[in-house]
């Protein structure tokens, strides 16, 4: 009974983790395309700054990418650890 209680414990734990997740790729993608429209509205700004902005963006959807790969494998670890109680 307790094993059963953890694991649905754990499996709304991951629930809440993947919906708070998502929320935060869509604002950060609202966020993209308003960056993408300033800058080109931006014709102040020279192009070096512009491959820097790029560049930041590209990092952090890299890391929020890798950020959730990591996320699920440490759950499906916890899973597969569950099963064998």
């Amino acid at each position: 009974m307790q094993n059963q209680v953890l694991k649905q414990v754990i499996m709304m734990n991951k629930a809440a983790f993947d919906n708070t997740f998502n929320a935060m790729v869509t604002l950060q993608q609202q966020a993209d395309r308003m960056t993408e429209a300033l800058l080109e509205q931006a014709t102040w700004m020279p192009e070096e700054g512009k491959k820097v902005l790029n560049d930041w963006k590209g990092s952090f959807k890299s890391g929020q990418d890798n950020f959730k790969k990591v996320t699920d494998e440490q759950y499906a670890k916890v899973e597969k650890y569950l099963e064998t109680l």
